[in-house]
This record gives structure tokens, C-alpha cells and sequence, in this order.
């Protein structure tokens, strides 16, 4: 037999290609995710986490024979390569990490065209280019993975991969104890598992969380219902009742950010629409008001609008739990006579809110359908909100009262394009297009809402209905950190990061004299003050948020990552700061309230998970029965109420 030289021996190779495979996803861990490396060890981790991944999943060539292997290697390193540039892509988008039901979502991709062609930069190439390499080694015939191996060989293989992953995984627990079974943040995984081990624990824990509903059963919603009564119940007696029998209209602000109340660009208002609306005599405004969202975004932020609980932590309660039992906000005020309908400039399809909106109760949905979606009226994600308003008046006009009626703006969505007749105010000079454009569609989107306010006028709504406007989630990433520290004049911490997380809350009652509001509070916290202002009692449903107006609530906002914040107290990346300040102080000032937003958190994710909802009863309310619901069949009369 042949002898091979050391550089021509397919083990040389192999230890080569996931070198190339090693450097390229350490590469990309420094320069594309912001994963705050604090110590040695994690540095450490960083640089070795790809190297059980490479050698687990490109070892799996060595199972087939000698003429197969450089097949199966390449479709391996492609699909490993697409995985990690699906995560940079996805990172520069929401500075997150895909998520195994993130991929049921992939049905509505099409619609993002826009935000992807703005995230791609020519030196993407970069991530690929290993696998051009190795492509041209295979068919120069310089190296070669052809030659037979010996079976105790290719064991070795496996075990020294299985041995690297055993090391990072126990350096990982020293350095984050209870990494894999207290973790709600994909940061730290990546961080200390590396993207692909990262996929493989997800898969897992998506496995585990679908079994959950299967094995579940009536008892375990007793332990939900004994916390949350002993703790969401309190509410504000003078306001109770205030806005009884009267209609309600939520608002989706899309990606609209508090710092942008009051901003003025080269002396400008930026929104002075809302900025006069702060001090309206009848609205509320909540100025510590943040958004909670995980990775089903604008979605989350109406799930927690409409029930009350947390999203999940991985993926979106609307693609994935739609067929659950929900106890929402359309089926509650059912039951005191309302009706109820959605908005939005898009398709049903579209986030999966046709099934979802049927589970939580919505009698009406007005979609794309119902609008004029010319390419005159569509930018972006859907209709523009100027005509988008100014159609859904009629439509709003038809519904029975007292109504419930739910708006999805859309214009103000990365990447913050608009049209050129719509263009009312200049662009920031910031050295980020995305940011720059932000003001234009902020200021669009504040003049849409100023007609759709006189138009609520005009038709004699507006006095005998409680609007609320909230913003869905952050607009400027933590990608674009540096523009955003010329905007605020100041450095962006990860304090001051979670600082930016606030976005706007108003809730305008009529013939009720409103305030500036401090109190901390967040999504989950707007379903218990809604119906509290409309008179309606909240302790007979699970509700993980509490009135914003109660005087004695308990001030803690957690994020779908663990994180929080309090009246006092910011608590980020495990790190924990005063308010005041914003300086570090030891993290025992927040085991406590850490701990009690885990419970939160983890409770919340068990009804979810389960389907717990199907087991409870609360008297008085009558459950959604999905049969009856057809968004197809509604009167075709109303559509020609905007022709």
C-alpha cells in the first residue's frame, strides 16, 4: 500500500478545512454580533466553541466512502455557512439570533425584501469564500479525503470533538452557572455555545416545549392562578370605571422609540403631533413605559396587549401557539357587549394573524383586501399610513358600538424608506442611512396620526372613545450604536441601551383629567388598565401585568430575556446599575427582583407552552369558539364602503 505523505493524508486535510471553518466564525463572532466578552474564559470559549462543531458535523463525511466524502463535506459546510450567515443577517436586523421557530415564520420572508437588500454589504462574500477554497483544493486534486480510514480512526474523530464540546460546556457553567436550564438570553448561548452548538440545544428545547402540551393537565394551572392572584390584582379606585361603555382603539406606533418625544433635528419638532398630545388634558402619557418584546416583535407586542402575558422566548406566540386557548381582550369586552376588529395594511397571512386572531377572539379582521394597495398606496411592509387611516375610517364607522378596533401602522419600519411626495422633513445627517431616514418616517407617521384625529373628530367618535397609542418595539438596533450617539449626544452603555427601550404609551379618556404618569411599566401591564378604566374586574383572569394607575404596584418591568428594569434598578447582561447614576454596583441589590422576574417569566411560558388556558374557567366569560369566525365571509357591503 501506497504511503501518504503527512500533507497528503486526509486527516491533514480535514484539519484544515476546519481551520478555514474556525477562523471564519471567529471572525464573524468579532465583527458582526455583539456578544460583550468580559473575561479571559469567554475570550477563550469564543475561539473554541466552532471547533466541536466543525469537527462533529464535518467528521460525518468520514461515515461515507472515499469517492462521496468531498460531496457530503461541501453540502456540510454550505449549510453550516448558511447557518451563520443567516445569524449575521438576522443579527443586523434585530440583534438576536434565529431560533428553530423563527424558521415557521419563513412564509412571510417575501415581504422583507426591502430590509434585506439593506442589510447586505459586498464583503459578505467573506463568509463563503472557505468553501471556494477548499472547492478549488478538491478539484486541483492538491489534497484529497478519498483514502481509506481506519474505523478506530474515524471513533477518535468523534471523540475528540465530543471532548472539545465537554470542555466548553463545563468552562461555560463556571463561568454562567445554570447556562442551560435557567438561560432566557440567546446572547449568553452564543456567547458561551457558539452558533451551531446554539441550533442544536434550541432544537432540543423546541422538542421539549412542544411536548409540553401534551403531557399537561388541569392541575398544572393552580400554581399559576394562586401566584397571579397573590400578586396582579391591584388597582386605582378614582379611575376605576371612567371610561365605562365607552369604545376603544389601540395604535400600533411601529418601531417609534420615547427618545424621539420632544427631539427636535436642526431646531425642528420631529413629532409634534405627539409631543403636544403628552399634555392633552385627557391623556395619559407614561414616560417609563418599555416595550417587552422577544423575536415575534410587532406580534409579541400584541400578544401582550391582548392577554396579558409574556411572549416566548424562542420564536412567536402567532406562529406557533395560534391554535391555542386564549383569554383575550376581543373576547373579554364580548362579553360586555363590544365589537371587535383589526386593522392592518398587509395580507391575513401575514405574521399568521388570520389563525391567530380567530383563537383570540376577533370578530372582524380589515386586511389588504379591504384597501387600495396600489404601488401609489404600498411601501415597505404594506400601506402607507396616511391612506391607510384615511380608508379604515369608513370601515370603522360601520361597526357596531361600543367597539374594540385595533391599527398596525406600518410606515415607520427599517429600513425607513418613503417615497419622495411623501418626504415633509429632512433626513438626520448621523453617518447611518437608517437612522437618518428614521426622523422622516417618524414625522409621516406623527402626521397620519394627526388626520386620523381629526377624522375621529369629524365623525363624532373621537369624545366617546379611549384611544391608546404604544410603540411596538424598538426602531434603532444596537447595531447602530454610533449614529445614535451622535442623536443623544452621549455613549451608548448597555445601560443607556436599555434606557432607549422605552417607547410611548398614551391613553386618552374623555372627560378624564390626564397626567404625566412616572411609574415603570411595560406591554403586559396595558390589558389590566384598560379594562379597569372601562370598569371591568381583572382578578378573574390569569394576568402576568398590573394597572399602570394603581398607586401601590409593584414597578418592575421584565424583558423576554431575563433582563429587567425598576423604578430603581436596571439589570442588563448580568450586570446591575442604579438609575440614578447608571453606575455598577454589586449584583445583590437585584438577586431578589432577578429572581421574581424568573418566576415571571417562567410561569408565563408554561401557560403558553402547555396550553394551561384550556383548563381554566373564569366565570362570566365565555371561550372563543373558532368555528364561527371567517374573515372571508365579511359583508361585502363593507368593502364597498371604500370604493
Amino acid at each position: 500500500m501506497k504511503k501518504l505523505k503527512s500533507n497528503q493524508h486526509p486527516l491533514f486535510f480535514f484539519v484544515i478545512i476546519i481551520f478555514l471553518f474556525t477562523l471564519k466564525t471567529y471572525i464573524a463572532y468579532r465583527i458582526e454580533f455583539n456578544l460583550d466578552i468580559k473575561n479571559g474564559i469567554q475570550q477563550f470559549l469564543l475561539a473554541i466553541n466552532p471547533i466541536s462543531s466543525a469537527i462533529l458535523f464535518f467528521g460525518i463525511a468520514f461515515l461515507f466512502n472515499g469517492k462521496n466524502r468531498h460531496l457530503v463535506v461541501c453540502i456540510i459546510h454550505l449549510l453550516l455557512s448558511l447557518i451563520l450567515y443567516a445569524n449575521i443577517m438576522y443579527h443586523r436586523f434585530f440583534n438576536d439570533f434565529i431560533t428553530l421557530p423563527v424558521l415557521f415564520q419563513t412564509k412571510n420572508f417575501g415581504d422583507l425584501g426591502d430590509s434585506a437588500i439593506a442589510l447586505f454589504r459586498p464583503n459578505d462574500i467573506f463568509y463563503f469564500s472557505d468553501i471556494i477554497l477548499i472547492g478549488f483544493i478538491f478539484l486541483s486534486g492538491m489534497m484529497s479525503l478519498k483514502e481509506s480510514i481506519a474505523k478506530k480512526t474515524i471513533m477518535k474523530v468523534f471523540l475528540s470533538g465530543i471532548f472539545v464540546l465537554m470542555i466548553n460546556i463545563a468552562l461555560a457553567e463556571k463561568d454562567r452557572p445554570e447556562l442551560l436550564t435557567r438561560s432566557f438570553d440567546r446572547n449568553y448561548l452564543v456567547k458561551y455555545l457558539g452558533t451551531y452548538n446554539f441550533q442544536i440545544y434550541d432544537a432540543i428545547q423546541t422538542v421539549k416545549s412542544s411536548s409540553q402540551r401534551v403531557n399537561a393537565d388541569g392541575d398544572d394551572i393552580t400554581e399559576i392562578e394562586n401566584y397571579v392572584k397573590a400578586n396582579f390584582n391591584t388597582r386605582n379606585q378614582e379611575y376605576f370605571g371612567k371610561a365605562k361603555g365607552m369604545n376603544v382603539i389601540y395604535v400600533s406606533l411601529e418601531s417609534f422609540q420615547t427618545f424621539m418625544i420632544d427631539y427636535k433635528l436642526n431646531g425642528q419638532e420631529v413629532t409634534p403631533f405627539l409631543n403636544r398630545l403628552v399634555h392633552d388634558k385627557n391623556t395619559f402619557y407614561f414616560d417609563n413605559f418599555f416595550h417587552q418584546t422577544g423575536q415575534g416583535k410587532t406580534s409579541d407586542a400584541e400578544f401582550m396587549m391582548e392577554n396579558a402575558l409574556f411572549p416566548l422566548p424562542q420564536g412567536a406566540v402567532f406562529m406557533t401557539k395560534a391554535q391555542n386557548t386564549y383569554q383575550a381582550l376581543p373576547a373579554i369586552l364580548k362579553g360586555q357587549g363590544y365589537t371587535s376588529a383589526s386593522f392592518h395594511g398587509n395580507y391575513k397571512s401575514f405574521w399568521n394573524r388570520e389563525q391567530m386572531y380567530k383563537s383570540l377572539g376577533y370578530e372582524n379582521f380589515f386586511d389588504g383586501e379591504f384597501y387600495t394597495m396600489s404601488d401609489e398606496n404600498t411601501i415597505n411592509y404594506g400601506m402607507k399610513d396616511k391612506p391607510f387611516f384615511a380608508e379604515s375610517m369608513p370601515l370603522l364607522e360601520g361597526l357596531q358600538e361600543p367597539f374594540y378596533a385595533k391599527f398596525i401602522s406600518l410606515s415607520n419600519h427599517f429600513p425607513f424608506p418613503l417615497d419622495e411626495e411623501d418626504v415633509t422633513f429632512p433626513a438626520g445627517d448621523f453617518g447611518d442611512t437608517a437612522v437618518n431616514q428614521y426622523f422622516q418616517t417618524a414625522h409621516y407617521m406623527d402626521e397620519a396620526l394627526q388626520q386620523f384625529f381629526e377624522d375621529l373628530k369629524a365623525k363624532g367618535l373621537y369624545d366617546r372613545t379611549v384611544i391608546v397609542l404604544y410603540g411596538d418595539h424598538y426602531g434603532i438596533s444596537e447595531n447602530h450604536h454610533k449614529a445614535m450617539a451622535k442623536v443623544l449626544g452621549t455613549e451608548i452603555t448597555p445601560f443607556e441601551n436599555a434606557q432607549l427601550q422605552r417607547t410611548p404609551l398614551y391613553i386618552h379618556v374623555p372627560g378624564t383629567e390626564g397626567k404625566i404618569v412616572h411609574t415603570y411599566g411595560g406591554q403586559v401591564d396595558i390589558r389590566p388598565t384598560v379594562l379597569h378604566l372601562l370598569g371591568i374586574e381583572t382578578n378573574e383572569y390569569i394576568t402576568f401585568g398590573s394597572d399602570l394607575l394603581a398607586v401601590d404596584r409593584e414597578q418592575t418591568v421584565p424583558f423576554r430575556n431575563g433582563d429587567f428594569v425598576t423604578k430603581d434598578f436596571t439589570f442588563i447582561k448580568g450586570v446591575c446599575y442604579v438609575n440614578e447614576t447608571g453606575v455598577e454596583i454589586d449584583n445583590r441589590s437585584c438577586d431578589s427582583i432577578n429572581e421574581v422576574v424568573k418566576t415571571m417569566l417562567d410561569l408565563s411560558d408554561k401557560v403558553v407552552y402547555g396550553d394551561l388556558l384550556r383548563f381554566y374557567h373564569p366565570s362570566g366569560f365565555t371561550p372563543v369558539d373558532r368555528t364561527t369566525l371567517d374573515y372571508s365571509k365579511i359583508d361585502v357591503i363593507q368593502k364597498d364602503l371604500i370604493q
